[in-house]
């Protein structure tokens, strides 16, 4: 079991205000589009509910670093957004196929394949409004770093690039190289830019930046590892989307390569090695931390 941060700091109350918070905005940043149908379908996956874990860690980093986070919650919306179109346009017939997504038919079952598929564009597109013209208050050239980082992770060398080389993978044997290879490009991009683009929010130094780098890639591919044991022990019930779908489509994930018991030790070392790699900013960094152990323990 992961340590806790310690017993002055409640994550639950931290995480359950940190929740509305994004909730809010997020419900917030989507105006009057048209036709009315495409808002109701970018509303209907954006605002779905979820663990909203990506911009509360873009939160927690800008936090760090001791700016007012109030600065960052356009790019973390902005992170939520693209996020909610990689959901869209994976579950996608000619994707990953699937019906169910936080326990409701996935966006296409509801309002067809092309309109999900606009719907997925149109979140892309307003998460670079989000962070270039509703980022009051924030300096331009840290704008211009979230931007750069957000248009790498969305792209070939993020989310586009491992998802390719995820459906290319599918039904034939995969390494450990490579499937941590797709799932750097694709859970723990995101996860990575959510934290990164909260500490270039905060103006923070190169250091912190690079240790950020290195906590975020740990959690990213614990995520991951944790995901695809839920997959094989939990139920659609509780995980809000098809268990055992993997299996269904012959994908290698790491309890199929390592087995269950060390894909649980791959995980709790990869959050051992986040959490160290923070220490130094240990004083301010009990979100962080405790978000990492959240990673681990949880059960959906």
């Amino acid at each position: 079991m992961a340590e806790p941060v310690s017993s002055s700091f409640d994550f639950t109350a931290y995480l359950a205000k940190a929740r509305k918070r994004v909730e809010v905005a997020l419900d917030a940043a989507l105006g009057p589009e048209k036709p009315n149908q495409l808002r109701e379908a970018m509303r209907y996956s954006l605002l779905a509910g979820g663990k909203r874990l990506r911009p509360i860690l873009c939160l927690a980093a800008c936090e760090l670093t001791g700016e007012n986070s109030d600065h960052a919650i356009s790019t973390a919306v902005a992170i939520e957004m693209i996020h909610t179109m990689s959901l869209i346009h994976d579950d996608l017939p000619a994707m990953d196929n699937d019906d169910l997504r936080r326990g409701r038919p996935t966006n296409h079952k509801v309002y067809g394949d092309a309109l999900a598929i606009l719907a997925g564009d149109a979140l892309l597109t307003r998460a670079f409004e989000m962070v270039a013209l509703r980022s009051p208050n924030v300096p331009v050239d840290r704008l211009l770093k979230v931007v750069g980082e957000l248009s790498l992770v969305a792209g070939a060398p993020g989310l586009v690039g491992g998802q390719v080389e995820d459906l290319h993978c599918e039904g034939k044997e995969v390494d450990l190289d490579t499937l941590e290879f797709i799932h750097t490009h694709k859970t723990g991009a995101l996860l990575k830019a959510s934290v990164v683009c909260g500490a270039f929010i905060g103006g923070a130094k190169e250091e912190l930046i690079s240790a950020l780098r290195i906590y975020a890639k740990g959690i990213g591919l614990a995520f991951q590892i944790v995901d695809d044991i839920l997959d094989v022990t939990a139920s659609s019930e509780v995980l809000g989307k098809t268990a055992g779908k993997d299996l269904i489509a012959d994908k290698t994930t790491y309890p199929k390569l390592l087995g269950l018991d060390e894909s649980r030790k791959r995980a709790r070392e990869l959050i051992g090695n986040s959490k160290k790699a923070i220490e130094p900013w240990k004083n301010k960094a009990a979100p962080l931390i405790a978000l990492a152990d959240y990673i681990i323990d949880r059960d959906r």
